[in-house]
């Protein structure tokens, strides 16, 4: 009698511990990660849809872009490595990612019109698409960097087969560039 008691006991206690790792389970399939939140909003950023249609003396223009961007994960994580440019201005990403998702590089940013400075990136990792690392600049300050591997495709009439390039994109501070004061980059993939 006592030993069917103590079974009983421990199938209850085995039960119990079964019952709170599947709800655990169920709340973390739920409720995101703070990473998947990351990069969601940081990928809704660079996403954007325009259609504007006037009308001027009887003559109808109409203006058409969409933007779409979609989070890249890659089972092999060195294929991230490479050099990474938004074209036009002065900023550039080397990366070194490791099979482990560590990442180490350099880079280099416009500070100011006609003034850029580089830096070295320390504790960089890569967790599914998100990379986060922080920025060392050679006089001791440091920054983070935060940015999501991205396919961004771009269309120019509701039938355009789209163009996409594969790239990071990034949110900083803000930095005035010729009058224009800019908060998120598209560091395109150039090798």
């Amino acid at each position: 009698m006592i030993a069917v008691r103590q079974t009983l006991l421990i199938i209850g206690v085995v039960a119990g511990c079964i019952d709170a790792a599947i709800a655990a389970a169920r709340q973390q399939a739920i409720v995101p990660s703070n990473t998947d939140t990351r990069v969601r909003a940081i990928v809704a950023s660079f996403s954007k849809s325009k259609h504007v249609t006037k009308v001027r003396r009887g003559v109808s223009h109409e203006k058409y872009k969409e933007v779409r961007s979609e989070p890249v994960v890659r089972s092999k994580l060195e294929s991230l490595s490479g050099t990474y440019e938004v074209e036009g201005l002065h900023l550039e990403l080397h990366l070194n990612v490791d099979a482990n998702g560590r990442v180490s590089g350099s880079g280099e940013e416009q500070e100011a019109e006609g003034v850029t400075r580089s830096f070295g990136l320390s504790d960089g990792k890569v967790e599914g698409a998100l990379l986060t690392a922080t920025k060392r600049y050679p006089d001791g300050a440091t920054q983070q960097l935060e940015g999501v591997f991205i396919n961004m495709t771009s269309y120019d009439s509701p039938t355009d087969k789209g163009v996409t390039f594969f790239g990071l994109g990034v949110l900083s501070n803000p930095i005035n560039i010729s009058g224009l004061t800019m908060d998120k980059f598209f560091y395109r993939h150039k090798r």
